[in-house]
């Protein structure tokens, strides 16, 4: 399916991607914010199913500072309220997003894998061109590439269904509901520990994610995001 055209632009975002975008933007650093808040009360990590004070943690921090948490002064309940209020949201928000996507065929047509794109070649070619900061096909520029396929792949099926699940294994309401989670997860410590990890690299997708989409052009790149109407760079309208 070609996408619609209009004086060098190419509607390359649908509005319920747009919306998901942004309301994720904001649950995602709600959620930062509070969880480092709750990591506050013991930042301690552990493997298992149980962790405290004589248990040997895997890693340990020092608390995180007031402009990185949510609330900023400590407040251990109103960080949870803050974290479950927005993990609702970012949990239906997902399952929606995914709902739409097959409906309207977003996932097939411009998230779809294809084997020959994972091939090394295909992939390093790839890699090159980010490399020298040319990140659109010039013969299909509104196109996602490879490595824009395979990271958001990850964090839309992997990186956040793990968030939401781990999640739900450190409530102890929901393990009563459902013990298999923490058979799932390894215990209830060992849940924390993913939970976090999965946190980082979610950090990780978005430092790269906004450090590209400033190579890329900030003002074309979060234009397209708001109203769905990508321009086409120079030289590359095919």
């Amino acid at each position: 399916m070609e996408r619609q055209k209009r004086d060098g632009k190419i509607y390359r975002h649908r509005l319920p991607t747009r919306v998901w975008h942004w309301v994720s933007a904001v649950t995602i650093f709600v959620m930062l914010g509070s969880g480092l808040m709750i990591l506050n009360a013991h930042p301690h990590l552990y493997w298992g199913q149980y962790g405290a004070n004589y248990d040997h943690p895997w890693i340990s921090f020092s608390r995180f500072p007031g402009w990185a948490t949510i609330p900023s002064t400590y407040n251990l309940a109103l960080a949870r309220r803050w974290h479950l209020t927005f993990a609702l949201l970012l949990a239906f928000g997902l399952l929606l997003f995914m709902l739409v996507s097959l409906i309207n065929r977003h996932f097939q047509r411009d998230l779809r894998i294809r084997a020959h794109e994972v091939a090394p070649r295909h992939l390093w070619h790839d890699m090159k061109q980010h490399l020298a900061f040319r990140f659109h096909d010039p013969a299909n520029p509104g196109a996602f590439n490879i490595l824009q396929k395979l990271s958001y792949a990850a964090v839309i099926f992997v990186l956040l269904p793990v968030l939401i699940g781990t999640g739900l294994t450190m409530s102890p309401g929901i393990d009563a509901a459902w013990p298999w989670l923490l058979d799932l997860f390894g215990g209830r410590q060992s849940a924390r520990s993913i939970h976090f990890i999965a946190a980082a690299l979610i950090v990780l997708f978005i430092i790269v994610h906004l450090t590209l989409v400033i190579l890329a052009g900030p003002i074309r790149e979060v234009r397209a995001m708001i109203t769905g109407w990508w321009k086409i760079p120079e030289g590359e309208d095919a």
